[in-house]
């Protein structure tokens, strides 16, 4: 009986020394299995090598090789970036070294929690799947361990989005190893673009990593460059607005007195809002530095009112006229003819409608000239235009940010 209570509070030890390996769903722990000629004393030995081998005074150095394959999904809406990631590690343990003399093996391979590993967590990760849930490590006769992990992830990312739809963002995941610190661990980190597909609306320009200065824990950091290719949203957003801004000017050639005019521009207007509602779902918004874009279609919507409002008021005032006009004639002599009204006369216009038809012009004219110079406005703006983001609310108080040394 005192024998099986010692064994179970071995395996007790042993399951709560190894905390798991990554913060993903659905990572199980599989079953310890060294090999025999490993001549381990198992409660006791086993229970050292789950610790982070000793390199003396210095961090333990492990050496990171980040392949990235894939980034199938940006979603500025949401700021999410999702992409899938291979990674090598790779470091020393002298303790998992053998005599190849005695035990002429090349190489051996281990379940990850038979040995020590190293917990990484990604800062920015909403969610991370593991293709592998039971990843072996390799090892070599001198103790050289190497470690391949697969896996997906969404993560977020603060996109730069003031000249969207040609926006180029740096999106981060930052790799954190919470159980060890800065003393006992070091990593050393290389990125590969291993992308051959390039079908997607964002495409990866750069790809870099760095070891972010002064952590309390060992961490490293990989950053991808997004560019937007802004074939999608020039087609769908900027080709449709100029079209019924080009639409609207030709609508005031039209004349005043055409009844078809009032309808043609309400239609354009109507138009226009479904539109812009409809964009105002499509555009992303953010606290600071929203894209130019929304100023702009927003602008449109003030030229097609304003259109609008005045070919509404110029008519209303020419038919209040007409209708005055009407309604008292001047008395002519009896027996004469009094002819044609002025504003009845073929070829003669009344004071009424000669004001308003000039008014109409005189704006049409303006009208243009405000439409080019609100176009060459927007182009200088988006050539010159800069942006600089509120600082995160983590880094605006005294006492926030980052955990720094």
């Amino acid at each position: 009986m005192a024998l099986q209570l010692l064994l179970l509070h071995l395996a007790f030890l042993r399951l709560s020394s190894q905390g798991p390996l990554v913060q993903g769903r659905g990572f199980r722990s599989p079953t310890v299995a060294w090999p025999s000629f490993f001549d381990f004393n198992w409660p006791q030995e086993v229970q050292e090598t789950i610790q982070i081998p000793n390199n003396g005074s210095a961090p333990l150095l492990v050496d990171v090789q980040v392949f990235v394959s894939n980034v199938f999904n940006v979603d500025i809406l949401r700021y999410t970036v999702s992409s899938t990631l291979l990674l090598r590690l790779s470091w020393l343990d002298t303790r998992l070294a053998w005599n190849t003399s005695v035990h002429p093996q090349h190489a051996v391979t281990l379940p990850w929690d038979s040995l020590w590993t190293p917990g990484l967590t990604i800062q920015e990760a909403l969610w991370v799947d593991w293709q592998d849930q039971s990843p072996r490590a390799r090892v070599d006769p001198n103790g050289h361990v190497d470690l391949y992990l697969v896996l997906t992830t969404e993560t977020n990312c603060d996109f730069e989005l003031l000249h969207f739809p040609r926006d180029q963002s740096d999106c981060n995941l930052s790799f954190y190893a919470l159980s060890n610190t800065v003393l006992e661990l070091e990593f050393r980190a290389h990125a590969v673009n291993e992308i051959v597909s390039v079908k997607r609306e964002y495409v990866v320009r750069d790809l870099k990593t760095q070891i972010p200065p002064q952590q309390l824990v060992p961490c490293f950091q990989v950053t991808l460059r997004l560019q937007n290719t802004a074939l999608k949203a020039i087609i769908a957003l900027l080709v449709p607005g100029e079209a019924l801004l080009l639409a609207d000017m030709c609508g005031g050639l039209l004349p005043l007195r055409a009844t078809e005019r009032i309808a043609y521009k309400v239609t354009l207007l109507l138009g226009y809002l479904v539109f812009h509602s409809s964009l105002v779902q499509a555009l992303p918004s953010s606290s600071s530095c929203n894209p130019l874009l929304i100023y702009y279609f927003t602008v449109l919507l003030l030229l097609l009112f304003t259109s609008t409002m005045e070919t509404v008021l110029l008519a209303a005032l020419l038919a209040r006229g007409n209708r005055r006009a009407q309604s008292s004639p001047g008395p002519a002599p009896r027996g004469e003819d009094p002819g044609p009204r002025p504003e009845e006369a073929p070829g003669v216009k009344g004071s009424g409608r000669s004001w308003a038809e000039a008014a109409d012009r005189i704006f049409f004219l303006a009208y243009v000239v405000g439409v080019a110079c609100s176009q060459f406005s927007f182009i200088g703006f988006w050539i010159w235009a800069t942006c600089k983001s509120d600082p995160a609310p983590g880094e605006a108080i005294p006492h926030g940010g980052r955990p720094r040394l």
